[in-house]
């Protein structure tokens, strides 16, 4: 098996758009993932070349270098666990790293801290403050409901690291016209 790891792939429509354009190729694969396609057999670097420029076109970037396939397999797991599994760790969120990405935890937080500038833990709280701007938006979940999906301790610890990341309580957010939010791969 290859595989083949994609910066950008942030989202279930990102997989689909991957999936077409390996289609469009007519390139056969086992699986494709947030950050990852897997093919059975050894793809030839002309379709390495094929796919890239394909990608490219919808701000996808094939990724070669370790540093940065092990920095966007930690943002793809953390993207996965707020938008698909409602970020429901039952270990620590450093266990929880350390065994999905199967490396030492002070090692991938130093490495992540060295090349996006950020924390692990910083960019993992502006991920879930942009999912709370994306459910008050909806406005189909009270503060309550959003708390608890999202695995916070209380509506007030939402709020305080609301008001901390973004400078306005969620109920100030909610009155605001127009979208205040980021896209999940500009974070």
């Amino acid at each position: 098996m290859v595989k083949l790891h994609i910066k950008n792939m942030v989202c279930n429509r990102c997989i689909i758009v991957v999936k077409s354009e390996l289609e469009k190729l007519g390139l056969n694969y086992l699986s494709v993932e947030l950050g990852e396609v897997t093919f059975k057999n050894v793809i030839s670097q002309e379709d390495k070349i094929s796919i890239s420029k394909h990608l490219k076109a919808f701000g996808f970037e094939i990724l070669n270098d370790t540093k940065s396939k092990t920095i966007e397999k930690i943002k793809s797991t953390l993207i996965d666990l707020i938008q698909n599994k409602n970020n429901n760790i039952k270990d620590n969120f450093s266990v929880f790293l350390k065994e999905k990405i199967q490396q030492d935890y002070s090692t991938l937080s130093n490495l992540f801290s060295q090349i996006e500038g950020i924390s692990i833990e910083k960019y993992f709280i502006n991920l879930k403050i942009e999912k709370v701007k994306e459910l008050i938006f909806y406005d189909e979940l009270s503060l309550s409901e959003i708390a608890y999906s999202l695995n916070y301790s209380s509506v007030s610890h939402l709020s305080h690291q609301f008001k901390k990341v973004t400078g306005f309580s969620p109920t100030y957010f909610k009155k605001l016209k127009g979208n205040k939010r980021k896209e999940i791969d500009q974070l």
